[in-house]
């Protein structure tokens, strides 16, 4: 008589770990400046990143109703998407002045530019970028 042993029961499911946001901003300052901070995103789907970045912004900026991409940048996106039940209008841009920013608008608390290290920048090459956008202090 052969004998087999039942199956083994199916693995758990990998827990779901998010990946560090990879997000430095500038300390707060009455003083204007022309970046408030670098982000640096882990692919070019907007509707993946974007929710990430907003949810790690600090309190103060507000709701952000409003971003501004480089079309050329970005995957195709709508021109509004639903982040933690607000809706946020999208607008892709080509402008030659800042091919390499998001701008954020919040109504009533202003605006904020994020440098974008494009999402395939090795670590070795965006870490320098990421320090020096920011004078070393972020």
């Amino acid at each position: 008589m052969i004998t087999t042993a039942p199956p083994a029961p199916p693995a758990p499911p990998a827990p779901s770990i998010r990946p560090l946001l990879r997000l430095r901003l500038a300390p707060h300052s009455a003083l204007p400046r022309r970046l408030d901070g670098v982000w640096w995103p882990r692919s070019y789907d907007l509707l993946v990143e974007l929710p990430q970045l907003l949810a790690a912004l600090p309190r103060a900026w507000g709701h952000i109703a409003g971003v501004t991409v480089n079309g050329a940048a970005w995957s195709a996106a709508p021109g509004r998407m639903l982040v933690a039940n607000q809706v946020v209008r999208l607008r892709k841009t080509v402008a030659a002045h800042a091919p390499d920013t998001v701008v954020l608008l919040a109504p009533g608390h202003g605006r904020w530019d994020l440098l974008v290290v494009p999402p395939d920048t090795t670590e070795e090459a965006a870490e320098p970028i990421m320090t020096a956008v920011l004078g070393d202090r972020a």
